[in-house]
């Protein structure tokens, strides 16, 4: 893999670097395993930055947009905290090669 340049929190500083294989490294440095309920929210965040140009700015919004795409049984804080500890937007957008969240802590 070539290297790709990230920030201080581990965003990728171009998004362009972003690779499936990218993602795999940046999840398994959280201590996540990437299964396919997690490659369901990735793909839907990355359809939201190219539909919006901005990641979801909150846990909340991420939520909303969530559910709204994907249906209330994963649209709830409790299944996206499941696969993405922490904070879920930001933990998500960062293994999926986005920018960080603006709202996000």
């Amino acid at each position: 893999m070539a290297t790709v340049v990230r920030n201080t929190e581990g965003f990728l500083e171009n998004a362009a670097d972003w690779t499936e294989e990218v993602a795999r490294i940046i999840a398994a440095e959280e201590q996540i395993e990437l299964d396919e309920k997690h490659w369901e929210s990735i793909e839907f965040l990355r359809f939201f930055y190219k539909e919006h140009e901005m990641s979801p700015p909150s846990n909340r919004l991420f939520v909303k947009a969530v559910k709204e795409a994907l249906g209330e049984d994963k649209g709830n804080s409790i299944y996206l905290m499941q696969l993405f500890p922490g904070t879920p937007a930001k933990t998500a957008c960062r293994i999926a090669g986005l920018p960080r969240p603006t709202n996000c802590l």
